[in-house]
């Protein structure tokens, strides 16, 4: 029994590039609470791109995605050019390549593993090498193209992200979605998300009977990085005094290859071992990472190397690990009990009401002040205007529904006048200048900043846009709702109150 379990695990145990996936995976999705909780994380460390493709909208995303990244910058280019966003692509272009695709992408993982499903697979050939550069081609319009095209109209909209992206729909609206918590957020599903949806399923269904299919045919961030192949430190090297040209190793990958490290080469290593002359390594630099078993030219092992090279890896391993292990406590750690500032609001005394103060409907709305957006600037408090009925739009300017349904909230305001004050309270993640934007719009409704993100955090709301409350004249919640609104409702939620 031991001689069986022993030759199924050596013929089923997962190969190094297989546990760096699997960590990378974790490490760009370490805020575990996201997935407990069906929230956003959004920490410090969500300024920093990582290097794969990875939803910023998963509930374990840590991190931004250069792809996402890049597209929001481009929407802002009339304001300022993307200069730190191309400058991470060229630094992980020139240092890693392609083998961010290989090694370290989730995105890749997952399609690798649903082509591990026993069904016919499609093998590569014209067809398949001619399709691969679709992805330049999306490049061009969905990445660059479209995002460029609505900042003329000062409307954030990431082409890619919102079109096509398949990270999206499925870390991002199925990982939220999934969440008990966010039931309600079925509302704001419309036609948009049953296309991605579709699209997210034709991919993965493709990428079961084709390896990789969305790599090879449709990401616009391997499409990049392919840019950088030539020039790249890491990856795949072939010794050209040692190379035949055999071509066994463009028949053995499942690329659509012409030679080893060419654009379409994501530096997997499975070309290494079936190389007659041993001509191909893992390299950076001069460092040679990886190489055929047998280690020498003339096929005999060298234990003492071997020996270090063991060494070095369990070091490495037992270095990342604690890495992961430190990542994980940052941003799963519980700062409910760090000191939070006291607003002038908070520190006046509460009327002599018994009715809890918290999210819920029927519970009395938590006051906080805001400062106001305009050439008269001051301060909004919530308690200061008791006696009218109160309605509070969160809103951002990268908030496609969130723009769209301001001027439903201009009408509403325009008809009822004083008996009804507006609040549109911008989130606290700032991507282009707010007060340019309200003026661009003529937009004349109340405008505040959530500077913090703590009253909308008070309120049970996260990053997910827009998000509306409706208070009544005695300072009690009526409507607390994650989800786009016409006047129509509006008037439906206020006329009671009147």
């Amino acid at each position: 029994m031991a001689k069986k379990w022993s030759a199924w695990w050596a013929a089923h145990k997962p190969t190094k590039r297989r546990l760096i996936q699997v960590y990378a995976a974790l490490l760009y999705n370490a805020h575990i609470k996201g997935f407990i909780k069906g929230d956003i994380y959004v920490g410090p460390t969500k300024n920093i791109c990582v290097p794969g493709f990875n939803c910023y909208s998963c509930p374990g995303a840590i991190g931004a995605c250069p792809l996402g990244a890049l597209q929001n910058a481009l929407a802002s280019a009339d304001k300022r050019a993307p200069w730190y966003v191309l400058g991470i692509l060229m630094l992980y272009g020139l240092t890693l390549g392609r083998t961010i695709c290989g090694w370290i992408c989730p995105l890749g993982l997952i399609q690798e593993l649903f082509h591990k499903l026993p069904t016919p697979k499609l093998p590569k050939g014209r067809v398949t090498h001619a399709l691969s550069y679709l992805k330049y081609i999306l490049i061009g319009l969905f990445v660059v193209g479209i995002p460029l095209a609505y900042s003329v109209q000062r409307f954030p909209v990431p082409g890619f992200c919102k079109y096509i992206c398949p990270a999206g729909t499925f870390e991002g609206a199925m990982g939220l979605l999934a969440n008990p918590a966010n039931t309600e957020k079925l509302s704001i599903l419309n036609i948009l998300f049953t296309r991605k949806f579709i699209i997210m399923v034709g991919i993965l269904t493709a990428c079961v009977f084709c390896y990789r299919a969305f790599c090879r045919f449709l990401c616009p961030l391997g499409a990049i990085y392919g840019l950088f192949a030539r020039l790249s430190v890491l990856g795949v090297k072939v010794e050209a005094s040692r190379c035949t040209d055999c071509g066994r190793c463009v028949a053995a990958c499942k690329m659509d290859i012409r030679r080893v490290g060419d654009h379409e080469c994501i530096h997997c290593g499975e070309c290494i071992g079936v190389c007659p002359t041993k001509a191909i390594s893992m390299k950076a630099g001069k460092i040679v990472l990886m190489e055929n078993e047998t280690g020498k030219p003339d096929g005999q092992p060298d234990a003492g190397r071997a020996a270090k090279r063991r060494l070095r890896s369990l070091l490495a391993w037992a270095v990342a690990l604690a890495v992961l292990a430190g990542v994980i406590w940052f941003v799963n750690r519980d700062t409910s009990a760090e000191p939070v500032a006291v607003t002038q609001a908070e520190a006046t005394p509460e009327p002599e009401d018994d009715t809890p103060v918290g999210k819920e409907i029927g519970m009395r709305c938590p006051d906080f002040t805001v400062p106001l957006y305009g050439a008269e600037g001051g301060t909004y408090t919530l308690g200061e205007h008791q006696g009218k009925v109160r309605v509070l739009n969160f809103w951002a300017t990268w908030c496609t529904p969130c723009v769209a349904e301001l001027p439903h909230f201009e009408r509403v305001q325009a008809e009822y006048g004083d008996r009804v004050e507006i609040l549109a309270i911008h989130s606290d993640m700032i991507t282009d200048d707010v007060q340019a934007f309200i003026d661009a719009e003529g937009l004349v409704l109340t405008f505040a900043q959530d500077e913090t993100g703590d009253v909308i955090k008070s309120l049970g709301g996260s990053t997910q846009l827009p998000m509306t409350v409706i208070i009544d004249q005695q300072g009690k919640i009526v409507y607390n709702r994650v989800g786009s609104m016409n006047d129509e409702t509006l008037r439906t939620l206020i006329d009671p109150l009147m």
